[in-house]
């Protein structure tokens, strides 16, 4: 494989991942549940809150395969729900919805973790950076790429990436809301919305392509 298409792969995957976990639009979040932590406890829940997500994500990558064989799900079946999953996401992206069920936790859940002191684990590296969407997305990649070690190399170095970029946008989260402002984010959300759009109707176009035969 041409190493140009081997980095356009790694290009897209990252993206993908890049607009799905959104981790500039988490910064608003983390700052308001760590308002009156002391900046050394923001820092380690930045990083806690960044592994943790890694790790979540990193194991549905690697077992998603095996949970898609042993229910008899097929790729075009998982791209079209993923599609569906995703379109729905960037829809709630692009309106800036403020309480979408997709990636944010329910009334119950928010209460709690108000009053949680670690907040790394809920919400943060739960839904908010490892949500549905995002192992959707890395267990169809993953799925996709099997029996091709390099490319799967390549998802995992892309997740890593992100994951580091979660960890900074955490750690300089009180820095890059202040450079940003609400607006800011906003427009930022909303970009990542509209190109997570066309993914999530690629996706779905291929799998009813692939299902239905109709290449």
């Amino acid at each position: 494989m041409a190493i140009k298409e081997l980095f356009n792969y790694f290009l897209f995957i990252f993206s993908a991942l890049f607009f799905i976990i959104d981790s500039v639009g988490v910064v608003p979040i983390f700052i308001s549940l760590t308002a009156n932590y002391s900046e050394r406890r923001k820092k380690i829940m930045a990083k806690k809150g960044s592994l943790t997500a890694f790790f979540i994500l990193l194991f549905f990558a690697v077992t998603g395969s095996f949970v898609m064989d042993s229910f008899g799900i097929s790729v075009p079946a998982f791209r079209i729900a993923g599609g569906i999953l995703l379109l729905l996401l960037a829809i709630d992206m692009v309106l800036a919805t403020p309480n979408s069920p997709i990636r944010n936790e329910n009334e119950e859940e928010r209460q709690e973790s108000v009053k949680r002191e670690d907040i790394s684990v809920f919400p943060i590296a739960i839904p908010l950076l490892s949500g549905p969407a995002a192992i959707t997305m890395l267990i169809l990649f993953m799925k996709q790429a099997q029996g091709a070690l390099l490319k799967q190399l390549l998802i995992i170095l892309a997740l890593i990436i992100n994951m580091i970029f979660c960890w900074f946008a955490l750690n300089f989260a009180t820095q890059i809301s202040k450079w940003l402002g609400k607006t800011g984010i906003n427009v930022i959300s909303r970009i990542f919305g509209i190109l997570l759009t066309a993914i999530a109707c690629q996706l779905f176009i291929d799998g009813v392509i692939e299902a239905f035969h109709l290449g």
